[in-house]
C-alpha cells in the first residue's frame, strides 16, 4: 500500500524526524487558510500515489495567500498519470544547498534491508543509478542484528558529512529504519532530503510503501482497502477487500489457482499455448471452499474471459473442497463459461468424481490444462 506524502509525514512527525511544516487543503480556499496560517512562502504539492507529479505541474511555489488560492486551483483542475487530484499539501518552502537521496529498501536477494544513497538527490534516482552508478551507496543491513548507530555514521561519512550533520544524518536514518521495522514498509525513501542554508537536514520529501500482507497489523490503514488506487480496477479492489492476491490483465483466458508460483507458471504455460491470461488469481495455500467461491465470482465477472483454467495442486486445500465450491458457485450464478480443471493432491479421487458426477471433466497435468484453455478459447466467439 501506498501512502500519500502527508501520510508519510505525519509518521514522521511522532518519531521526530524533521519535515516542513504543512497543512492539507481539499479546496483552494483551504489551501489560502493553510498559507496564512503557515506565514510564509509555501509549496502547494499535489497529493497522489503516482510518480511525476513534479513534471506534470503538481508542484507549485506561492508567496502569498493569494497565490497559493491560484496554485492549489490548478492544481485540483488536474489529472496526474490517470489520478484526479482531490487534496494539496500546503507546505513551508524551504531554501536548499543540497539535495541527497536517502532510503531503505527490502533487498529480497540479501533477504533483508539495504540503505540506498546518494548526493545526487532531488532528481530520478533510476537514472542516477543508470548513467552515474558510482554516486549510489549501498548499505546492507544485517536481518539479525539490525541497523547499528555506527552503520547508519558510516552512511552519513560517506555522503560526505562530519561533525554536527553527521550526527543528525545518523538519528534520520535510524529513524528511518524504526518507522520501517513499525509499519512494515517494502521502502522508505526521502528524495530529496535537503540540507538548508542554516546547515539543518530535513525530508522534504517522504514516501513510504507498505506491505499489503501487514495491514492487519495496522488499523489505520484498513479502511484505505476500500479506497480504489489509481493503478487499481473495480475488480482488483473487490478482490482486495476479500483478501485475495487478484491482478487483471488484457487477455481472456481467466486463471484460479492455490499459490503464487503455481499461478505464475500457469501465465507462462498459457503463453507457451499461444494463448493470454485475463487475470492473476492466486486463492492461496489453505483456501476455504467460500475463498475459492469468492475467486470464482471475482474471475468470471470479467467480460473478457472466455474460459476459466482452474489449476489446483491440493496440500492445504482439498481437491474435494474445490469441487464443492466450483459446483456452489455454478448452481448460485449459472456459469456459463467453459472450464477447464486441474486438480492433483489431496483427495484429487474425490474432487474428480464430484465434478464427474456434474458432467465436469478434470485433467491431470498442468501442460495438457493450458493446451485444452487455450484451444476452447479459440472457438469462442
Amino acid at each position: 500500500m501506498k501512502l500519500f506524502e502527508y501520510e508519510a509525514k505525519e509518521i514522521a512527525r511522532q518519531y521526530a524526524l524533521p519535515v516542513p511544516t504543512g497543512l492539507l487543503a481539499s479546496t483552494p480556499q483551504e489551501a489560502k487558510e493553510a498559507f496564512q496560517k503557515i506565514n510564509q512562502p509555501c509549496v502547494i504539492k499535489a497529493q497522489v500515489l503516482v510518480a511525476g507529479r513534479g513534471k506534470a505541474g503538481g508542484i507549485k511555489s506561492a508567496s502569498t495567500a493569494l497565490e497559493a488560492f491560484e496554485a492549489a486551483k490548478s492544481i485540483f483542475s488536474m489529472t496526474i498519470r490517470g489520478e484526479r487530484v482531490t487534496r494539496v499539501l500546503v507546505e513551508q518552502k524551504l531554501v536548499s544547498k543540497h539535495e541527497r537521496y536517502v532510503s531503505i529498501v527490502v533487498d529480497r536477494p540479501s533477504r533483508g534491508y539495504t540503505i540506498l544513497s546518494s548526493t545526487a538527490g532531488g532528481v530520478d534516482i533510476e537514472q542516477t543509478a543508470e548513467e552515474h552508478p558510482e554516486r549510489i551507496i549501498r548499505h546492507r543491513i544485517d536481518p539479525l542484528m539490525g541497523l547499528q548507530e555506527f552503520e547508519a555514521r558510516i552512511v552519513a561519512k560517506k555522503l560526505g558529512y562530519s561533525g554536527k550533520q553527521m550526527n543528525q544524518l545518523t538519528s534520520i536514518i535510524l529513524k528511518l529504519c524504526q518507522i520501517m521495522d513499525d509499519y512494515d514498509a517494502e521502502l522508505i525513501e526521502s528524495n530529496p532530503l535537503i540540507e538548508t542554508e542554516d546547515d539543518e537536514l530535513v525530508a522534504a520529501d517522504l514516501r513510504i510503501l507498505v506491505d499489503d500482507n501487514s495491514l492487519y497489523r495496522h488499523p489505520m490503514f484498513l479502511e484505505r482497502m476500500k479506497i480504489l488506487e489509481p493503478d487499481m480496477t473495480p475488480l482488483e479492489a473487490k478482490a482486495r477487500e476479500r483478501g485475495l492476491a487478484y491482478i487483471e490483465l488484457d487477455g481472456y483466458i481467466g486463471i484460479i489457482g492455490n499459490g503464487a508460483g503455481l499461478v505464475m507458471a500457469t501465465l507462462d504455460m498459457i503463453l507457451d499455448y499461444n494463448g493470454t491470461p485475463a487475470n492473476f488469481c492466486d486463492v492461496g495455500g489453505g483456501a476455504s471452499e467460500e475463498r475459492i467461491a469468492s475467486a470464482l465470482e471475482i474471475v468470471l465477472s470479467n467480460p473478457r474471459v472466455k474460459v476459466l483454467l482452474i489449476n489446483i495442486m491440493g496440500g492445504i486445500t482439498r481437491c474435494d473442497d474445490v469441487a464443492r465450491a466450483i459446483l456452489d458457485v455454478q448452481k448460485k450464478t449459472g456459469i456459463s463459461k467453459p472450464m477447464v480443471i486441474r486438480l492433483v493432491g489431496t483427495n484429487e479421487e474425490e474432487g474428480r468424481r464430484i465434478l464427474a458426477d456434474a458432467h465436469i471433466p478434470s485433467l491431470n497435468t498442468m501442460e495438457d490444462a493450458a493446451a485444452k484453455a487455450v484451444e476452447i478459447a479459440s472457438k469462442v466467439k
